[in-house]
């Protein structure tokens, strides 16, 4: 089957893992997919240099530095730009489905699909409906383009049953869908591939018990409220050591407090890595800590930690639960309580088999459900009977 996938992100970090990761799985499948991407995007590239915060294509820096609602009238404007892209491609792909990753004020898609009749499926990974990390200031105009937009394509996927019942919520009837989380790649999130051991001995690492994390360091993932509470108590456990990777806003004042306490040797901040490189970060690591997230979001390290059989202790949002099975696949605290979380990390330094067990059950669970060849086989039964799959 010819396949469009359409998305206006600019392809870089997490939303290009994913991006990359449904288009392969589609191929994977026999399929054959054109990814349309904003200008100045390549989210089939991964970025290769990833010690600072990388630099977005010109035409995405300048927009993205826009005051929120000009920002907002830009995203409205881009609906006839992808009129005659998508028309362009339409022509010369002549496909059988369109893919797209749902942004807000996009409904050119839609439109152009209905018209054309050619099945559209919508990812749903952002609403009007949520709290979001840019305020949205055009909120009743996106939110009424959204319930057009949800109730008149093909079908669509959501990344959480969360975002789902907030959608049916507000929006009523809308079209068919599928709950489809976040997934991870085998091939290259697969213990088997490293020595552990050197690896842990390059970084000095030999002989500790290492908790790790990788992602941005931002407010919402709860970061420096959890190292400033452990590092009160981490002298309880001689043994353990953190690992957390990643850069952000709140990485300086994090350093600034491993160093003011003297915990260089116990808490290691390697910065950012690239992606091609976490696997191996993970490989050095006994079980990992996720302090916070949000209601709606499905954390895409979440996965490709359990893809190596490394267990995280994650906080108990809706998405998560639906994910990890507490003292099965994972361990869950109660969110937003970062005693509890510091403390469940702290007793598990001592639990070897307990990490290991369901580590192994994490590893497992990915291996039966969660790659992303489920998702690609999720979104293809959206698509009317007598479509080809």
């Amino acid at each position: 089957m010819r396949i469009i996938y359409h998305h206006r992100t600019r392809g870089r970090h997490v939303e290009g893992v994913h991006i990359r990761g449904v288009v392969n799985a589609l191929r994977e499948l026999g399929h054959q997919v054109t990814v349309l991407s904003f200008p100045g995007a390549d989210p089939e590239r991964e970025p290769v240099a990833q010690k600072g915060t990388g630099r977005p294509g010109r035409l995405a820096g300048i927009v993205t530095r826009l005051p929120g609602v000009l920002f907002e009238f830009m995203e409205l404007a881009y609906n006839p730009v992808t009129l005659v892209r998508m028309s362009m491609a339409i022509r010369r792909e002549r496909p059988q489905l369109i893919y797209e990753r749902y942004s807000l004020f996009l409904c050119a898609t839609v439109w152009l699909a209905r018209r054309l009749r050619i099945p559209l499926v919508l990812e749903i990974n952002d609403s009007a409906l949520v709290e979001r990390v840019r305020p949205l200031r055009l909120k009743s105009l996106a939110r009424r383009m959204e319930s057009w937009c949800l109730r008149n394509c093909t079908g669509l996927v959501f990344i959480s049953s969360y975002f789902k019942q907030q959608a049916e919520s507000a929006y009523g009837a809308i079209a068919p869908s599928v709950i489809s989380p976040n997934a991870a790649d085998l091939t290259r999130f697969d213990p088997g591939r490293f020595d552990a051991v050197r690896l842990r001995a390059e970084r000095g690492l030999s002989g500790r018990v290492v908790c790790g994390h990788i992602g941005a360091f931002a407010h919402w993932h709860g970061m420096d409220a959890f190292v400033e509470a452990i590092a009160a108590r981490i002298a309880e456990v001689p043994h353990l050591t953190l690992v957390l990777v990643g850069d952000g806003r709140t990485l300086p004042a994090i350093r600034n407090l491993v160093a003011e306490r003297g915990l260089a040797e116990r808490v290691l901040l390697p910065g950012r890595v690239a992606h091609d490189d976490i696997a191996s970060w993970i490989a050095c690591m006994d079980y990992a800590v996720l302090p916070d997230s949000n209601q709606y979001g499905s954390p895409m390290k979440l996965f490709e930690f359990m893809a190596m059989g490394v267990a995280m202790v994650a906080p108990d949002y809706a998405p998560i639960a639906e994910v990890v099975s507490d003292g099965h696949t994972g361990w869950l605290f109660p969110r937003r309580q970062t005693d509890a979380c510091v403390q469940r990390v702290l007793d598990l330094a001592t639990q070897a088999d307990e990490r290991r067990r369901v580590g192994t059950a994490a590893r497992e669970y990915i291996i039966r459900e969660r790659q992303w060849r489920n998702n690609a086989e999720q979104l293809l039964t959206l698509l009317p009977i007598g479509a080809p799959r």
